[in-house]
């Protein structure tokens, strides 16, 4: 079984772009999502996938990825994936023996800026930069999947500040 295991922070400040990469713009959408399980497209640079992702809320799921034509990619996300799409660039961030992913969502989720970090282990140590905030792993409207039915922009105060 392929799995994932991700911890998702907010991120406070612009400190990690002095070790950032260039990133990269990723374009994303949703075939389908349940109970079970999300399936979505993303297209990143030159090379797209499709994915197919557990639906269970916290840093462990199932995830299985496959790559696919560039072409058919952009067929996908025009025509079969609900929208809005997820547009954002992912810059990578090198900390302590890790690479952290920030996504800068622009489009309709434009403000919202998150760190992710993918361990070996649930119980993995790792070095938590001072530019990532309060965790937000076990919050479902942080999640991608999430953000296409209630994009950052609809956002009240209260989940803009990271209330639960």
């Amino acid at each position: 079984m392929a799995t994932e295991i991700e911890r998702k922070f907010l991120v406070t400040g612009d400190g990690w772009r002095a070790q950032a990469d260039a990133g990269v713009r990723i374009r994303q959408g949703y075939l389908a999502s349940g109970e079970r399980a999300s399936v979505r497209i993303r297209r990143a640079g030159t090379q797209a996938w499709i994915n197919i992702k557990g639906a269970t809320l916290g840093v462990e799921r199932q995830e299985y990825d496959y790559e696919i034509p560039l072409g058919e990619a952009e067929e996908m996300l025009e025509q079969l994936c609900r929208t809005p799409l997820i547009d954002k660039t992912r810059y990578h961030v090198p900390v302590g023996g890790h690479v952290w992913d920030v996504d800068v969502f622009e489009g309709e989720n434009a403000g919202l800026v998150v760190a992710e970090i993918e361990l070996d282990a649930a119980d993995e140590p790792f070095e938590r930069p001072d530019w990532a905030g309060e965790e937000v792993s076990d919050r479902p409207r942080y999640y991608n999947v999430a953000l296409v039915d209630h994009p950052y922009r609809d956002w009240s105060a209260a989940e803009r500040r990271g209330d639960p």
